[in-house]
């Protein structure tokens, strides 16, 4: 039996090329030192941001500028927004030594 093709006039042909997306619209990944630093600070004050639970693509941009946006009072939205990947639903319960983690990371 000969498999077919599904969608026969979305094959790459000649005259129907694939187009390479621009460099300015691929995201970057980043080793550079700031970001490494950004994700330590996070990470050891246990916080929440925006950048990791909406996945957002320009991570690596704002990190190694040593930009982040936090989430206050957990990690949960009360909100739905159809655009944004972070969880939605009731918040647990706050956690009362957050806004010193936040002050604590930011100053560093």
């Amino acid at each position: 039996m000969a498999s077919k093709i599904r969608h026969p006039e979305k094959v790459n042909k000649p005259i129907n090329p694939i187009k390479k997306k621009p460099d300015w619209i691929r995201s970057k990944l980043s080793n550079s030192k700031e970001f490494f630093l950004t994700k330590t600070v996070v990470n050891q004050n246990n916080l929440v941001t925006v950048c990791q639970e909406a996945n957002c693509p320009n991570i690596t941009e704002c990190w190694s500028k040593r930009h982040a946006t936090f989430m206050i009072m957990g990690d949960t939205c009360t909100r739905a927004c159809a655009f944004c990947d972070v969880k939605t639903g009731k918040p647990e319960s706050l956690d009362p030594f957050e806004p010193y983690k936040i002050s604590n990371a930011v100053n560093k």
